[in-house]
């Protein structure tokens, strides 16, 4: 069963409870004085012409994120939540290029740095049989868990029992190929923020014909990366034997080693 969670934006009170949920359950900063996502805001609600929004990671039904990764430290889960498994990260950043929602986020300021996202608290919820801890949290119900056939049903059926009270539409059933985060308004998306701009089809295709022409970018740019630093540590050993902190015999050994790694 795929599950998903739908945002209905004409109930959110914006108390930011679901964001601070997803501090408490995560263990990230209570108070980090982020005004958006970021590495330790994985959830977070703002104002936009009234309208209070909440932000999270879309969970795409076939994340660009996943195919980008070529280490599969992302990973798509047969339940819906897109996770992320930072043993296996190797810190490239192509899914923070990849996503067209650009919701991961880096740790740029920590020493052994991770991508961080809203994981749908996959681990410690979901794989438990229990809701996420934010649409746990929420008081007006504005955002709930569920199957999400079912949330589309939902949602649907709002729509149709409140004419001219939404907007005919349901964000996240077709964009980038579908998500399984969804959203009610009734405010035009464009008009707050969200990518409307978004291909309809999924993106990994997309990411496909531009990354397997990597490795012929990586060949080429690799000798050339490797010439540079074959002349900077030329020109490096030659001043050393100028300034007498290095022998010619050293080197000479110096300069046979270089050879040998070309």
């Amino acid at each position: 069963m795929s599950f998903g969670i739908l945002t209905d934006l004409t109930k959110c009170v914006g108390c930011q409870a679901c964001a601070w949920a997803c501090k408490e359950i995560n263990g990230l900063p209570a108070d980090d004085g982020a005004k958006k996502l970021a590495a330790n805001t994985w959830t977070f609600v703002e104002q936009r012409r009234g309208v209070s929004i909440r932000r999270q990671c879309m969970h795409c039904l076939e994340p660009t994120c996943v195919s980008a990764c070529p280490v599969a430290a992302l990973e798509k889960t047969e339940t819906g939540p897109v996770i992320y498994q930072e043993d296996r990260c190797i810190g490239c950043r192509y899914c923070i290029m990849a996503c067209p929602f650009e919701i991961p986020k880096y740790e740029w300021d920590s020493v052994q740095p991770r991508v961080q996202k809203c994981i749908m608290c996959y681990d410690k919820r979901i794989a438990r049989g229990e809701q996420p801890a934010c649409t746990e949290v929420c008081p007006a119900q504005a955002t709930i868990f569920g199957n999400r056939e079912k949330l589309i049903a939902i949602a649907r059926q709002r729509i149709a029992d409140n004419p001219g009270g939404y907007v005919d539409h349901i964000y996240g059933v077709q964009e980038a190929g579908g998500t399984s985060v969804l959203y009610l308004s009734d405010v035009p998306f464009s008009e707050l923020g969200f990518k409307t701009a978004s291909k309809n089809g999924a993106y990994p295709k997309l990411t496909w014909e531009i990354l397997r022409k990597i490795p012929n970018v990586v060949g080429v740019g690799g000798v050339l990366m490797f010439g540079i630093w074959w002349i900077i540590n030329r020109r490096i050993t030659l001043e050393k034997v100028r300034n007498g902190e290095l022998s010619e015999d050293e080197a000479f050994g110096a300069s046979r080693h270089e050879e040998e790694a070309i």
